[in-house]
């Protein structure tokens, strides 16, 4: 069972409740993040993990600046 209740496909992008997109029938996935908890028990285990801080994952953080054309 799904953590939510409204769902998105990861294929094309449509919403609904199923499990199974009806329209391309790829899998869904939740359409919105768990909440945030400032108690997280499992942030530094997390952040272990993706390997927050190091260099290549700044670079895959998105940025709201655009990027100059030269």
């Amino acid at each position: 069972m799904a953590r939510t209740r409204l769902q998105r496909c990861t294929v094309c992008g449509e919403y609904g409740l199923a499990e199974e997109c009806k329209k391309c029938g790829g899998k869904m996935a939740s359409a919105a993040p768990l909440k945030f908890s400032p108690q997280d028990a499992q942030g530094a285990r997390r952040r272990q993990r993706e390997d927050a801080g190091s260099d290549k994952w700044i670079e895959s953080l998105p940025t709201p600046r655009k990027e100059e054309d030269e």
